[in-house]
């Protein structure tokens, strides 16, 4: 069942950003859903961009024949590895078909995710409605994989009001066995070497080394400027992924932080959209009295 958040209409035709799903159970089904939305929008030349992972982007090309090449396909599981890199994304769809409407396919809660990576991937749906309210050229339909267990309604209709309350809802504790910092400007320097060190330790690369160590800084930097001159950073290793949470006590209002790029001359924000390019996942919640921000980086 395809699920719409534009409410608004003129003559019997929605208007605004329209944010649909459709639930399937089989590749059958799935195809049998997808083909004719993106069907419809060729006939009426849209452009098309679809973000599936890769079984169901073959599926698709092949339900679509020749068709198929006047779609642009785009891997989600590299693409929207970290969900807050695909506003930017559809943004981009946005920009490379100036005055032409733009009909999407997203699936960013695909089968396989760990659990932080669904979570980060529910927050994305909900702030959709809020990045595009103003793109009325633009509709998105998400597919979701029955298996997965996510209701695509509340993501779909009244998604602000979702949004709002979980980016102000802390993240799940940090575990006992974690080691902790707390840190100042003075210990910034010292920060990267220990960080360094523990990465090292478990493996990651000098790549990825060198990306996290970047990411961390701006975050930890944040901290010292926006919230209180002091943060805590706390380091374990779960789902095969270095963690590095950093908090402290400020707040930030913007709900689209570091999903935006800001402008060169903005106060904030810029540190939040590197770390967003660097790390595999990124989370980021913030209410009256505190600021969090989880870095995730893969080791293999």
């Amino acid at each position: 069942m395809l699920r719409d958040s534009a409410t608004d209409a003129l003559d019997g035709v929605p208007t605004g950003f329209q944010h649909g799903a459709f639930v399937y159970t089989s590749d059958e089904e799935f195809v049998r859903l997808a083909t004719p939305f993106v069907r419809d929008g060729l006939a009426t030349g849209e452009a098309i961009v679809a973000a599936l992972p890769p079984a169901r982007i073959a599926r698709l090309r092949e339900a679509l024949g020749p068709e198929g090449d006047q779609v642009g396909f785009i891997d989600m599981t590299m693409a929207g590895r970290n969900p807050a890199r695909l506003i930017p994304l559809w943004r981009d769809a946005l920009e490379r078909n100036p005055g032409r409407p733009v009909r999407g396919l997203g699936e960013p809660a695909y089968a396989g995710r760990s659990t932080a990576e669904y979570d980060e991937a529910v927050l994305h749906e909900a702030l959709l409605d809020i990045a595009f309210a103003n793109d009325t050229g633009f509709r998105l339909v998400c597919p979701y994989e029955a298996s997965v267990g996510i209701d695509p309604t509340a993501t779909h209709s009244g998604a602000e009001a979702l949004a709002e309350k979980a980016f102000r809802m802390a993240l799940s504790e940090v575990p006992d066995r974690a080691e902790r910092w707390e840190f100042t400007l003075a210990d910034l320097g010292q920060v990267r070497q220990w960080v360094n060190a523990q990465a090292s330790s478990h493996g990651v690369s000098r790549d990825r080394l060198d990306d996290l160590a970047l990411a961390l800084h701006e975050i930890c930097t944040n901290s010292i400027r926006f919230g209180g001159a002091r943060g805590t950073l706390s380091v374990w290793i779960a789902d095969g992924s270095l963690i590095c949470d950093v908090a402290d006590r400020g707040r930030i209002d913007n709900l689209l932080v570091g999903r935006v790029l800001p402008p060169l001359d903005g106060l904030g924000g810029r540190g939040v959209w590197l770390a967003n390019q660097l790390c595999d996942l990124v989370q980021l919640r913030s209410g009256d009295d505190f600021t969090q921000v989880r870095l995730h980086t893969r080791l293999r």
